[in-house]
């Protein structure tokens, strides 16, 4: 990587806020994988238009992308037009084969002084590109008011040759357990398109909640999207099929594809509540209200199950394009179909061993199903248990060990373990984060993920798709609370399924993270910030308490109280130490320059006898 490395941290905090230099330094994630930053730099002529090379539709969604984001947020409002070559200084965006890739997702930016030029493949290099272009202008290029000026459109002049390092770059969302509106999933997109990740895995359907219309199957959203509580309280709502086709269309201008997951065999208690008779038992069942697993799934041995599956993903099929289709095939209790004299009679047909060849039976069938409508069957990796479907592709969520036996089988694999890609897990001290369903998974250990794992050959490496994160909502009931659970542990992952092994550098990756928390800021996106550090709480000399407390971050603040309130951004800010000879409660929080905080850590500091 051919870099001029004039991008130290001096300078670029008043950068980011909105003061000092008018031209952006280049702090770029996921860092490209080529780039050579040159003297001087290039001011965006205002009144000049948009050009593009090719009447593409494509092309054009990505060059209407850029304009909405120069006319939401400055005075610019570029008109697109077609031309071969640009007509004059301006922002050039081409189709054309490059010359150093043939990924259909690179891409060529170059700033000159006479303009810029974003060259790809395809129209979705292109719009990487854009994405690339958007993080060397000011942070507030991210935001919905026009407070940029002609002077503020100044960048770096660069050369940035740039590719993912995987075809897979995924973000999770369950909205199964807790319901998030079309608003809240298309900025959820927004922030995946952001980042350069290319699929939005949108779980639609759990033992808490089936969230998708099915017009065939009313019960599904009549009965099977509301929970109710003991004491009466109800929850639920659903998606509407136009609402699902608004979605879809919305990551198609992003260049995202959108996958379906539709739970089975298992966590189908939402359905089964809605068409009892699709069980083994024949219930009557309630959709869930706690979490965890049930032992009721869809019987394995009737017919009608099959019918009933065939059907919803008839419709669901028609909703999305996405080629790959979820079908969940994890945590399925056996008890019931051990216990189903259809279940049994089915094992004894079709000569089966066991229940867990009755699912591999369940799921090849499914996977044939889906073949007819052009789709490839993705599940979890319990899949592999009894055999796994022909052309299935696994997703690899239980370590790495199941990603690794399906890549040595020949399968196609996506790596998502809990231990590294899993966002519900906490992200630090429990005693100050929100409650989550468990497990630690700091910032730092998301990047230092490697999806492809070290014992395959370069031949069964190449079934490593890529690598997606996950975010489970048991325990995250608003869009908040996604919001900080996701990032900046998304901004890691997005470096891990872009950037090069060789190129990723943890240190570096936090001094980028810098301006990237700026661009967040503008979005008003809610993420976390890390509380403050403390390095030192010991008595000292005499009978004092030297309480010390570290910045996480170069551009933090601490700020602190020991009357009883919580911190603000007008507190004072913590000193080098503090000194006390008395029984003190200290309150102290991050803060980033524009205001955003962390959570509040509380210190009782009591003097030793």
């Amino acid at each position: 990587m051919k870099v001029t490395r004039l991008l130290i941290l001096t300078g670029i905090i008043g950068l980011i806020y909105g003061c000092g230099s008018p031209v952006a330094e280049v702090q770029i994630v996921p860092e490209p994988a080529s780039m050579e930053i040159h003297t001087g730099s290039y001011r965006v002529a205002t009144g000049a238009p948009l050009y593009v090379n090719s009447k593409d539709a494509g092309l054009k969604q990505a060059a209407v992308y850029l304009a909405e984001r120069f006319k939401k947020s400055s005075s610019y409002a570029p008109e697109i037009q077609v031309s071969e070559q640009p007509a004059g200084k301006g922002i050039f965006l081409a189709l054309q084969k490059l010359d150093f890739s043939t990924n259909p997702e690179a891409y060529r930016l170059e700033v000159t002084g006479d303009g810029v030029t974003i060259s790809g493949n395809t129209p979705r290099g292109v719009f990487y590109g854009v994405q690339t272009l958007l993080q060397l202008f000011q942070p507030a290029i991210y935001g919905d008011e026009q407070v940029l000026k002609k002077k503020d459109l100044k960048i770096r002049q660069l050369m940035i040759q740039d590719e993912p390092a995987f075809k897979w770059r995924g973000m999770h969302l369950d909205v199964g357990r807790h319901l998030f509106p079309v608003s809240f999933i298309k900025k959820y997109i927004d922030l995946i398109a952001m980042h350069k990740m290319n699929v939005f895995h949108w779980h639609l359907t759990e033992d808490q909640g089936w969230r998708i219309e099915i017009k065939k199957y009313p019960k599904l959203t009549g009965i099977g999207s509301v929970r109710i509580y003991p004491d009466g309280t109800k929850y639920g709502g659903f998606y509407t099929q136009e609402e699902v086709k608004e979605v879809v269309a919305y990551a198609n201008s992003r260049f995202v594809d959108v996958m379906p997951e539709i739970e089975m065999p298992g966590h189908s208690v939402a359905a089964l509540a809605a068409y009892p008779e699709l069980s083994c038992t024949g219930g009557p069942f309630k959709v869930r209200t706690a979490w965890g697993v049930s032992r009721d799934v869809y019987c394995a041995g009737k017919e009608e199950t099959f019918h009933f599956l065939e059907d919803v993903l008839s419709e669901v099929v028609d909703l999305f394009p996405f080629q790959y289709l979820h079908v969940g095939g994890d945590e399925c209790p056996k008890i019931r179909w051990k216990a189903c004299p259809d279940c049994q009679r089915r094992i004894r047909e079709e000569g089966l061993k066991n229940e867990h060849e009755l699912q591999s039976y369940f799921i090849r069938r499914i996977e044939k199903f889906l073949e007819t409508k052009n789709r490839r069957l993705v599940g979890w990796d319990e899949i592999l248990e009894g055999g796994l479907p022909p052309a299935a592709t696994v997703m690899s969520w239980r370590g790495i060990k199941g990603g690794i036996a399906a890549a040595q089988q020949g399968h196609d694999v996506i790596m998502s373990p809990t231990g590294y890609c899993y966002f519900d897990h906490y992200q630090g001290d429990r005693r100050y984060e929100p409650k989550a369903i468990g497990g630690f998974l700091p910032l730092e250990k998301v990047y230092s993920y490697d999806p492809v794992p070290a014992n395959l050959t370069p031949q069964e490496a190449k079934h490593i798709l890529g690598a997606q994160g996950n975010v489970w909502t048991e325990y995250i009931s608003d869009k908040a609370k996604v919001e900080y659970m996701a990032l900046p542990r998304m901004c890691a992952l997005a470096e891990v399924v872009w950037t090069p092994k060789p190129l990723r550098d943890y240190e570096q990756f936090t001094l980028r993270m810098d301006a990237q928390y700026a661009r967040l800021d503008a979005m008003k996106v809610n993420y976390r910030v890390p509380p403050p550090v403390v390095v030192n709480r010991d008595l000292s000399a005499g009978d004092s308490l030297n309480l010390i407390l570290k910045n996480p971050l170069d551009i933090t603040t601490i700020r602190y109280t020991t009357d009883g309130t919580d911190p603000v951004v007008s507190s004072d800010i913590f000193p080098d130490s503090l000194m006390t000879e008395k029984q003190t409660t200290v309150k102290a929080a991050t803060f980033m320059p524009g205001g955003h905080s962390s959570k509040i850590i509380e210190l009782y500091i009591g003097i030793k006898n």
